[in-house]
């Protein structure tokens, strides 16, 4: 009871570890059912009254900032009870890293985990994929292409925070796929102030037309960076690799070549030299694999990186399916970590060999100097 009012939480987490416990509320939502705000406040406050720690959500809403909960409440609640967030695509990615790429040791658990997996992955759940860029991206999308899309339109924000999604549902996705976890990249500052990342997005889809973000992989080469141009209607992945610090030109194209055996030849490669501001050169992989040269404008000055970045026409549909916008970037992040980046290495420098000592001679000079010295050259005849 909270005042003359029943609530109904749809359950109760209690953890205990010696004479400490945590105990939480959950309130879950499936299909298309959003969290209400008044619901969860009053959750909040039974929370309190009763000394619990937490409350615990589950839906299909996946926030635009990893760690923030997609339903505003009145912050003034949440000075003695946390609020945590998990979407459906959240668990299930957890259970499935945690069962087919840690494992897990008892069979029984093992089992049980199988099968909320199969029940999750069941079309008639109610634990849904992001599907949706929203009711207004139709309308945002047609104004940035004329030119005509404002900071100030009440809409436009909400496509923002759609895409920051989709960047969490696409790294959620693919790191099920790969048994690892993978994020959004965001600044410290965007972090602590998610409303920074917020306008940040919004003003280049303002001024650029473009809706961009990154997401890490632990441990590859470098951040894939996802870029969706709205008014050319392309969306274009990249990553920036550092080319080698010796040798020529043309030999450190030809280490980035041999890399992307498995890249298509409609993968774009652009050369980055040395005090230079943007790229001295970029053409296409087929044409670099015919002519590595092409890529060097000038031979006396160093390539210091390259940009690889693979191009696809933008669906423009909300949902999903054929033409939809969210599968054509889901499908581009797969292919180009598949076929480019998953290949790529940093470059490093071989280790220092030993030099050889100078053999001693069989006849004595005349006149002998005192020891060998490593700065005594072969003997010549």
């Amino acid at each position: 009871m909270l005042g003359e009012k029943r609530c109904y939480p749809d359950g109760l987490i209690r953890v205990s570890r010696g004479a400490r416990s945590w105990t939480a509320l959950v309130e879950v939502k499936t299909g298309k059912n959003e969290l209400q705000t008044e619901q969860l406040e009053n959750y909040l406050d039974v929370a309190r009254e009763q000394g619990f720690d937490a409350l615990v959500t589950i839906s299909n809403e996946i926030p635009s900032i990893a760690g923030q909960h997609p339903t505003k409440v009145d912050r003034r609640k949440l000075k003695k009870v946390d609020i945590h967030h998990w979407s459906w695509s959240q668990v299930l990615s957890t259970a499935v890293v945690q069962k087919e790429h840690r494992g897990v040791s008892d069979p029984e658990q093992a089992w049980i985990l199988g099968e909320l997996i199969r029940y999750l992955e069941h079309p008639r759940s109610g634990a849904m994929e992001f599907e949706d860029m929203g009711a207004n991206w139709g309308a945002v999308r047609d104004a940035v292409v004329a030119g005509t899309l404002r900071a100030s339109d009440r809409t436009a924000p909400e496509v923002a925070a759609r895409f920051d999604a989709l960047l969490q549902y696409v790294s959620l996705r693919l790191g099920r796929q790969l048994g690892t976890e993978i994020l959004p990249v965001l600044t410290r500052k965007e972090q602590a102030e998610p409303a920074l990342r917020s306008q940040s997005l919004l003003t280049r889809m303002v001024d650029q037309a473009e809706l961009a973000g990154a997401i890490r992989i632990p441990n590859a080469v470098a951040p894939i960076h996802v870029v969706a141009d709205l008014r050319a209607g392309r969306v274009t992945c990249h990553v920036d690799v550092d080319a080698p610090r010796e040798g020529r030109p043309t030999t450190r194209v030809n280490w980035l070549l041999r890399q992307l055996k498995h890249a298509p030849d409609s993968t774009r490669v652009e050369a980055f030299v040395a005090n230079a501001r943007g790229s001295s050169a970029a053409e296409l992989l087929g044409k670099v694999r015919e002519d590595p040269a092409v890529l060097v404008t000038d031979p006396k000055k160093d390539i210091r990186s390259f940009r690889v970045a693979l191009s696809v026409p933008m669906g423009v549909k909300r949902g999903r399916g054929r033409g939809a916008f969210i599968d054509s970037v889901i499908d581009l992040v797969d292919s180009f970590y598949g076929d480019v980046v998953q290949h790529l290495k940093a470059w490093s420098p071989a280790a220092p060999k030993l030099r050889e000592a100078a053999s001693a001679p069989d006849d004595k000079p005349a006149l002998s100097s005192t020891a060998l010295s490593s700065q005594d050259g072969p003997e010549t005849d």
